[in-house]
């Protein structure tokens, strides 16, 4: 079912504005210089896919000011609060993007990107979907191209089937895998949770994560 646009939406997103991109297209190879100033220069650019609410992005743009994030975010209503979330917290090393992952190549150009997180995608769990799975091959292919030599995948998801999936075509597309862990958080809470990997933290399920090393001769 297609999500309503909320009441209010269009002045909201104006209110904070500066944060979104809205012809990603003319950025294509100059994100960094683009976006750097005199007070604050950017070395690294990350790309979150499937942003969310911007919770995830908003910590990790906190830890590392000299890294320009960029979130992306198909869902205009859920954009907008990601949007908030990181004018709320002043933060100026992050941008977002209203569009769908698939067209990443044209925000992008081959070696761009130093890293992507992937956190909690669609699973797609039918057969029939599979090409449609963020971590499939064919996305995988694009995200060899705009990843630097190497560039990172960083993968989170609560679906068991959806990580052994994505494991075997990352090596199958040439990615080297490490840190692989199918309870991250078994011991104590690691790294920065997505609002969802909070809520499934809270009612004990398991997080599984791992991280693939694209190496480009």
């Amino acid at each position: 079912m297609r999500m309503r646009r909320k009441r209010g939406l269009e002045g909201r997103i104006e209110r904070c504005g500066g944060l979104l991109v809205a012809e990603p297209e003319g950025f294509c190879g100059r994100w960094l210089e683009e976006f750097s100033t005199q007070e604050l220069s950017f070395g690294a650019l990350y790309v979150e896919l499937g942003c969310g609410k911007g919770s995830f992005t908003v910590e990790a743009a906190k830890q590392e000011p000299k890294v320009l994030f960029v979130g992306l975010e198909k869902t205009s209503n859920v954009l907008v609060v990601a949007m908030e979330h990181a004018d709320e917290n002043n933060v100026k090393n992050v941008r977002y993007i209203n569009r769908l992952a698939d067209d990443l190549s044209e925000f992008f150009v081959k070696d761009e990107v130093s890293r992507i997180y992937i956190n909690f995608c669609d699973p797609w769990p039918a057969n029939r979907h599979k090409k449609r799975r963020l971590t499939g091959q064919p996305f995988l292919e694009m995200y060899k191209n705009v990843l630097m030599n190497n560039g990172e995948i960083h993968f989170k998801t609560d679906n068991l089937p959806l990580f052994e999936f994505s494991l075997g075509e990352f090596e199958r597309c040439g990615f080297a895998v490490s840190d692989v862990s199918y309870n991250l958080h078994e011991h104590e809470p690691t790294g920065i949770m997505t609002d969802y990997e909070r809520k499934f933290h809270e009612q004990g399920m398991p997080i599984n994560r791992c991280v693939a090393k694209v190496t480009k001769i």
